[in-house]
């Protein structure tokens, strides 16, 4: 693969202005098929082979006309202190509001709470349910100010009007102040860590290429492939920290070979060689591990799987082709000025001193291995203090009452709340088939009166059957609120009463909604973490096996990603169901924690931390096949990729983190877990238990059986096909003396 890859970067080099002009080509028509893609709707989330989607899947074959209506939105109308919206003045007030949207465009039907029922016991707090004729997304902005006027004609009367409902629900901005943040520390980062604003650039040059592309094809296809605006949101965040870091790799690699005497061209060919196998091996782990979220059978998980895999195939592309070819366009101007320095002066480009004052990953390896035990201790049971909420965890998914106490839509729940119970706003539908019941009657009175005596239960509506009379329809409300565990218990307490129902009457009873989906999705996901996790961590341990040809150190680096895992489910415990912290990232409101997102982190951490160990471990083997002693090696591993691996880590976690500031309980969500992930596995696992554990293993951490030495494929990650096509360095880095002694690739 190395020597592959070595011609690919030389080629790149050489052809810079073809892979330049086709690069360009490839973003002009992304961004063109992006701007005249039509405009698409969130969809609910769907979980094949529960209850709760049998039952929708029900509804929508046999009440086809109901499940065809568009957006819906709520007006919820209080009375003044001491009033009721009964009295005649607020009355008129109410009627009036809903009348002008009754006759508005787009407006299928504007409900008048007081024939409807819609008022509360006390008669302080009424709503009116409009349908509109299109979706969220196709509504005209004329039709979402009618909405609003309405609510203003209400206020000036004195009323407190509030919207709730899917009509005024729109997509999320995808840049922000934060965001801008987060890519401005990583620009900082980038000029620090390669000490050249041109070199910085180049990086952020090709992660910007790459986003937009990737971005471009997920809303060309948003509207034929039913993507969603998280999937989008996730596809700018993977690519953005993953692009800037395989770049950045890369580029160090390149410098380093150039700072070592090697011409322009052949230096872009041998950091693509070896720092490009690595990208292709990390980029490869990551897009491996967001498909496979697809095995959970949930279509949302598994287009942000394969929207995020995307994003990092092209990274890895761009990273193997722009890259090299951008060295081309810009010269000597992507080396530090030390080396530029020499080149003027018509001296030749100074080779790395290993005498030279050691650098502060050269110190903290030495440190490491002067006091394994202690550091392996402090970080292990650091790391296992944080992990220790996620022993709470809870999962949910994040609806109205997740928003800013800012929003309409928050407000409108918590009126509704407090005029008809906190259960009104997350009611639980019940679907009888009769089409092999004997009496269709009797049959949805006895399920009314079972569902009715169900403790938890505050009422129960009429059943509304269908055309053919087969199917019938009942609205259970819980006294409980949607996201509390006494509703869950209260759903599986309904579907525990009606098997003697289905037995007695031949009738099939499915209780469903968007209360009962959100309680299998997340009892689905607990389930699936597991599984996932040991499949993950199998792959972790076999790919790492072939890089390394070792077997304690992919065991070494599986038990080091599930505590980093680890304290990150812990962080989001304490963060979004305790609310440590909450207010400094804008969160008012704390409950479960988004049921997706354990899975999902697991997906994209285990990638980016095999991307760590790759790019600072390869390194440690590299110099110990070569004749250093383990400790050595390890200071060597450092000394090379310690301060690129930790700016890499700071870029991703500013990346991360940037996206916190988004007024979206499932993109908030995501930044804090993933932003936390990648600084526990980057700098506690990878830089001090990884080296700690190395360390105390010495020789042994290299062993690998014989019959695996044999059976297994030689990858060479490190580039050791590629070490006779330049004269060696001056110095080695395996030691003082400056000798490299080649020992066999698979010695133990």
């Amino acid at each position: 693969m190395a020597t592959y890859l070595y011609r690919i970067g030389r080629w790149a080099f050489r052809r810079r202005r073809l892979v330049g002009g086709l690069w360009l080509g490839a973003l002009l028509l992304a961004v063109a098929a992006a701007a005249l893609a039509p405009a698409g709707e969130d969809e609910d989330l769907a979980m094949p082979g529960t209850e709760s989607q049998q039952a929708f899947d029900l509804l929508d074959e046999r009440f086809p006309q109901s499940n065809a209506q568009g957006a819906e939105a709520r007006l919820v109308f209080r009375a003044p202190a001491g009033q009721r919206v009964t009295a005649e003045a607020n009355k008129a007030a109410v009627e009036d509001a809903v009348d002008t949207l009754d006759q508005g465009r787009q407006v299928e039907s504007a409900t008048d709470p007081y024939t409807t029922g819609a008022v509360s016991e006390d008669g302080t707090i009424a709503y009116s349910t409009i349908t509109y004729t299109a979706d969220a997304v196709d509504l005209t902005a004329p039709t979402k100010s009618a909405l609003e006027d309405a609510a203003d004609r209400a206020r000036d009367a004195g009323l407190t009007v509030e919207i709730g409902g899917s009509a005024l629900d729109a997509e999320e901005e995808l840049g922000g102040t934060t965001e801008l943040i987060g890519v401005s520390v990583a620009a900082v980062v980038l000029v620090l860590a390669l000490g050249s604003l041109v070199a910085a650039g180049l990086s952020l040059l090709t992660a910007f290429v790459g986003v937009a592309i990737a971005f471009g094809l997920v809303s060309a296809l948003t509207v034929p492939l039913g993507l969603t605006s998280t999937v989008a949101i996730l596809t700018l965040m993977l690519g953005l920290a993953v692009g800037i870091d395989y770049a950045l790799f890369i580029t160090s690699r390149f410098r380093d070979e150039r700072a070592r005497g090697s011409e322009p061209e052949e230096a872009a060919g041998r950091a693509v060689g070896t720092a490009g196998s690595a990208v292709v091996f990390a980029g490869a782990t990551v897009v491996i591990a967001l498909v496979g979220l697809g095995v959970v059978g949930i279509p949302e998980l598994t287009k942000m799987g394969l929207g995020g895999a995307g994003a990092v195939a092209l990274a890895v592309l761009v990273a193997l082709t722009l890259v090299p070819a951008l060295f081309g366009f810009f010269g000597r101007r992507v080396l530090s000025r030390t080396v530029r320095k020499a080149g003027r002066r018509g001296g030749t480009p100074p080779v790395p001193d290993t005498t030279a004052r050691a650098g502060l990953g050269t110190r903290w390896a030495r440190f490491v291995l002067r006091r394994p035990v202690a550091v392996l201790m402090v970080a292990g049971l650091g790391l296992g203090a944080v992990a220790l909420p996620a022993l709470s965890l809870e999962l949910g998914l994040p609806g109205d009452e997740s928003k800013s106490v800012e929003t309409t839509q928050r407000r409108a729940y918590d009126l509704l709340s407090e005029g008809f119970g906190p259960g009104f706003n997350g009611p639980l539908t019940v679907v009888v088939d009769m089409s092999k019941a004997k009496d269709p009657r009797s049959t949805t009175d006895l399920v009314t009166r079972t569902v009715g005596s169900v403790d938890g239960v505050a009422s129960v509506g009429e059943p509304v059957l269908d055309r053919a009379k087969d199917t019938a329809v009942l609205t259970a409300v819980p006294r409980t609120a949607p996201n509390s565990a006494e509703t869950k218990d209260l759903v599986h307490a309904i579907r525990g009463a009606v098997p003697g129902v289905e037995a007695t009457t031949g009738a099939a009873v499915f209780v469903t909604g968007t209360t009962a989906l959100n309680i299998d999705i997340s009892e689905a996901m607990s389930d699936a973490l597991v599984p996932y996790l040991s499949v993950v961590i199998g792959l972790a341990v076999l790919l790492l096996t072939v890089v390394f040809r070792s077997f304690l150190v992919p065991v070494k680096a599986a038990l080091g990603f599930l505590l980093s895992v680890g304290a990150a489910f812990g962080v989001l415990v304490a963060v979004f169901q305790w609310g440590w912290a909450a207010d400094l990232i804008g969160i008012e409101q704390t409950g479960p924690v988004m049921s997706l997102m354990p899975i999902l982190i697991i997906g994209i951490v285990f990638g980016l931390a095999m991307d760590y160990e790759v790019f600072l471990f390869t390194r440690v083997r590299e110099a110990y096949v070569h004749g250093a002693s383990s400790g050595e090696a390890i200071v060597h591993g450092f000394r090379h990729s310690g301060r690129v691996v930790a700016a890499a880590a700071i870029i991703m976690v500013s990346v991360f983190a940037g996206f916190i500031g988004m007024h979206n309980p499932t993109i908030q969500t995501m930044g804090v877990g993933l932003a936390a992930a990648v600084a526990f596995d980057a700098f506690v696992v990878r830089m001090a238990i990884a080296p700690a554990v190395l360390a105390l293993l010495g020789r042994r951490a290299w062993w690998l059986p014989r019959i695996l030495n044999r059976v297994l494929p030689n990858v060479d990650i490190e580039g050791e096909a590629l070490s006779g096509r330049v004269p060696a360095p001056a110095a080695s880095a395996a030691g003082p003396e400056g000798g490299v002694r080649r020992l066999p690739v698979g010695r133990d």
